[in-house]
């Protein structure tokens, strides 16, 4: 009788990491799972099928070496430093004037790896909290030798590369070759082993945290168990509590009980009181003026001065809607006018900081103008309010193939190949570059081809 795939070791344990951790993995890691398979397995002393028997038990303790054997921590002090100054200047006054009663703040970081996110917010606490304020910060990850050295605070100096100097002479001090987290922060931070995969009602008690970073945690997790992760979270947070996402998680323009915000060149999101209703049934599609129809039809044929003269005649509120202004930013961008196209893409924001389509022209304006750093910026901006869009994922990719970055490449444009079944025609048209969605399919296809 023929093998099942799933019957295969390498299936099979990819089916356990997924119900037992919630991590997800896809077949372009089968070499490296069947390599740590076969090491631990040897290591007990048992058979492949074995080890995989035995790991259906409770054996919480094999499962942390396995965390512990598939995670990467690289991470550095402040990284993303955007967010750390959105949290010193907005959120934390925000939560200290909501608990100036309390006067006590709680924060938490999920998947803190080694430490240095959560040391970072202390550090940040320290400078902008009284001390007559009591503050709890919680470091959660499920890999065992992450939080030993999380718990030793020792680091390399390239791990402080980031770090600002008063933050580096005031909480650091020579150890070796590397540093040592002083005594009067490490005390200030308490860390955790715990799987995201598990509920834990004491950790994630209702509207507990004033904060929450899980930032880069999300895309490694099953959707069933990101998507738990983050409604354990939404719970735990108070009225009015803030969560930071990575760069590369997204939940949307509006996500359920959570508010989008934007400030110090970031996005981030705030606990509303109350749930928010469901959104509303979609619309039906409003029918596109002929117009603009046309002006699209003439932007993909790269004939982008009809296009604009074509969209000079439409008059009245039609001129005026987001809709037509784009195409319009699109069709300067064709004729390389990537000013007035950018600018218009500043006054579409002004109107509405959540259009994500307004931060994809703008980005690929920045691409124009040989600008990668703010390009990605707004790809990445664009990628995280609208999940399904696919524009963005592919150009990320690009990017990332150009500065050598495989494992970015190979994740962006794996995702966009995904996304681009069911991006819109519009879009298409619109972000394109006049290729259509077979050919820039086949484009990421090439592309993913050329970094494996």
């Amino acid at each position: 009788m023929p093998r099942r795939d799933g019957d295969r070791p390498v299936e099979r344990l990819r089916t356990l990491l997924g119900e037992r951790l919630g991590m997800a993995f896809d077949d372009k890691k089968d070499a490296l799972l069947g390599e740590i398979l076969q090491q631990r397995a040897t290591q007990h002393g048992l058979t492949e099928r074995g080890y995989l028997d035995r790991l259906t038990t409770a054996w919480s303790a094999e499962l942390a070496a396995l965390a512990e054997a598939l995670t990467v921590n690289e991470t550095y002090f402040f990284r993303n430093v955007e967010q750390f100054r959105a949290l010193a200047e907005v959120v934390l006054p925000a939560r200290m004037r909501a608990g100036a009663d309390r006067r006590r703040l709680d924060l938490l970081s999920v998947g803190c790896s080694t430490g240095e996110e959560a040391y970072s917010l202390a550090m940040v606490v320290a400078g902008r909290v009284p001390e007559s304020w009591e503050a709890s910060i919680v470091g959660l990850d499920v890999d065992r030798g992450a939080l030993r050295k999380a718990m030793a605070g020792r680091y390399s100096e390239w791990s402080l590369r980031e770090t600002p100097q008063p933050a580096r002479h005031k909480w650091f001090r020579p150890a070796g070759d590397g540093v040592e987290i002083d005594d009067r922060l490490r005390k200030r931070v308490r860390f955790v082993e715990h799987n995201v995969a598990r509920d834990d009602p004491v950790l994630f008690a209702p509207g507990l945290y004033d904060v929450v970073f899980c930032r880069n945690l999300l895309m490694y997790l099953t959707p069933d168990t990101a998507r738990t992760v983050v409604e354990r979270i939404t719970r735990s947070l108070a009225p009015g509590g803030y969560l930071f996402l990575g760069h590369t998680d997204t939940l949307g323009a509006r996500p359920p009980g959570l508010a989008v915000q934007h400030s110090h060149g970031t996005f981030y999101y705030e606990r509303v009181a109350q749930p928010q209703r469901p959104a509303d049934p979609a619309p039906a599609v409003r029918p596109q003026p002929r117009e603009r129809a046309l002006a699209l039809t003439l932007l993909q044929q790269e004939r982008f001065g009809e296009g604009l003269r074509v969209l000079d005649a439409i008059t009245g509120a039609e001129a005026d809607r987001p809709e037509t202004w784009l195409v319009r930013g699109c069709l300067l961008a064709g004729l390389g006018d990537t000013g007035r196209a950018a600018e218009l893409c500043r006054r579409l924001l002004e109107r509405d900081a959540l259009y994500a389509d307004a931060h994809q022209l703008l980005a690929d304006c920045h691409e124009g103008d040989e600008r990668p750093d703010a390009a990605q910026r707004h790809h990445r901006v664009a990628a995280q309010l609208d999940p399904g869009f696919a524009m963005p994922r592919l150009r990320l990719g690009l990017l990332a193939r150009r500065t050598g970055d495989r494992k970015e490449a190979e994740r962006e444009l794996d995702s966009a190949v995904h996304l681009l079944r069911a991006e819109t025609d519009e879009r298409i048209a619109l972000f394109g570059g006049g290729f259509g969605r077979s050919a820039l399919i086949a484009l990421c296809r090439a592309e993913l081809a050329a970094v494996s």
